[in-house]
């Protein structure tokens, strides 16, 4: 089980010791003070995951602009991520700069772990919320504290194969929820094991999502509105995918050869799918292509992505505020791009040719004009892992969606109320 930090906290005198090692590697100076004499001061960067290994080759560059400031990146992986901020947490030791995943932001803004970024905004123009999405700001915003600044970003689009929409008489990508599962029918007619679309049950952001297209607000302040109608709703329309067979409840083989193979024709993902097609079925390349999710009331998909935010108690702030700067600029977003695939966060890098003239692309930054992260709550992540359980019931079970919806909106209450 994932730990919190209320239990790492209350062990901080027994890690104490142990954790000095996180701690900033340059000599102690006052908070934002530049180093004495122009000596180089060490700024200690946590990024995560296999594209954090990219990051020294952006640092590199930022150190020939910034002589006076060495860059120690350290790529920590996602499964060991979290518990290693926490012990940075409850010993006040850790990086000045740390990469946040969008829906860890509400758990350690809470815990004070993240400097409040407000003062600083305007002493930084790429800093303006103008020049990112603005789903993409919302993540970093807790009340009435900024604690980061998006650094990449990721929504979901709808992937399809144009050559087999187009035999059940689609020339062009589903537009609604009714013609999506009008598409899903006529293509699992086909029999002999094929299907119409994927729907992952796995994937904890998927429900929500569609029901934010169905009109639901998800929360109304700390009360939970998953047994109200427009959440059923939705509920309903995913779970009827399953129920008439043109989505299959165990697929049994990866997403990309079935959809090669065109046994799931359709399915919902985000960026990282495009590259992941292109490598391992480069024999369907003129036979798929993205689109915008289909409509209800709207067709508003779920943001992810990382943030940039200053550990709280870092000893060099300006450094620090210097290092996010550099990272906001769309020319740096774009060279990221280049190392990693994880696509900008800042719109002005949207305009460069590398992604205008990418059809997919184009249809991932169209998409972000209507795309919003999970509400940014500590709790979610318990509430969105508990709604897996309750889909399983439902899609698999067979259980009454409003018995379980019932149900699962109660058990909601208490975790919002601890």
């Amino acid at each position: 089980m994932r730990k919190s930090i209320t239990t790492v906290m209350a062990g901080t005198l027994l890690v104490a010791g142990v954790l000095t090692g996180c701690a900033s590697k340059s000599t102690p100076q006052s908070s934002g003070s530049p180093a004495a004499g122009g000596s180089q001061v060490t700024l200690n960067v946590w990024g995560m995951g296999e594209e954090a290994k990219s990051l020294p080759k952006i640092a590199e560059k930022f150190m020939q602009e910034n002589p006076t400031i060495k860059v120690n990146v350290q790529a920590l992986p996602w499964d060991t991520a979290h518990d290693k901020l926490l012990t940075a947490v409850a010993s006040k030791k850790g990086p000045d700069v740390l990469q946040m995943g969008t829906t860890w932001i509400p758990e350690f803004a809470s815990a004070k772990a993240l400097m409040d970024l407000k003062p600083e905004l305007s002493k930084y123009p790429e800093f303006a919320e103008a020049n990112f999405y603005p789903g993409a700001v919302n993540t970093t915003k807790q009340g009435d504290t900024v604690v980061g600044v998006p650094w990449y970003i990721d929504t979901r689009v709808l992937y399809y194969r144009t050559d087999l929409l187009k035999s059940v008489g689609y020339n062009e990508a589903p537009k609604t929820w009714d013609e999506l599962s009008d598409a899903a029918t006529k293509l699992a007619a086909r029999g002999n094991g094929n299907y119409g679309i994927s729907i992952d049950p796995k994937e904890q952001s998927l429900e929500f999502m569609f029901a934010r297209q169905n009109g639901s607000k998800l929360l109304d302040g700390n009360k939970p509105l998953f047994n109200q109608p427009e959440f059923v709703g939705a509920v309903d329309y995913l779970n009827s995918f399953f129920k008439n067979g043109s989505a299959p409840k165990d697929l049994g083989m990866d997403i990309v050869p079935a959809f090669q193979k065109g046994i799931t024709p359709m399915f919902i993902s985000g960026p990282w799918m495009i590259k992941l097609i292109n490598d391992q079925a480069p024999d369907i390349k003129d036979k798929w292509a993205t689109a915008v999710l289909p409509k209800k009331q709207n067709n508003i998909s779920a943001l992810g992505g990382s943030d940039l935010s200053v550990f709280q108690y870092t000893e060099h702030k300006d450094e620090a505020l210097k290092f996010l700067a550099y990272m906001s600029k769309p020319e740096t977003q774009l060279e990221w791009l280049k190392l990693t695939n994880t696509l900008p966060a800042t719109k002005k890098a949207w305009e460069d040719p590398a992604l205008t003239n990418d059809a997919n692309y184009k249809v991932i930054g169209e998409q972000m004009n209507a795309s919003e992260p999970m509400p940014l709550i500590k709790s979610w992540e318990e509430i969105a892992q508990n709604f897996l359980k309750t889909f399983e019931n439902i899609y698999r079970g067979g259980a009454n969606v409003q018995t379980e919806l019932d149900a699962f909106n109660k058990k909601s209450e208490s975790i919002l109320s601890k």
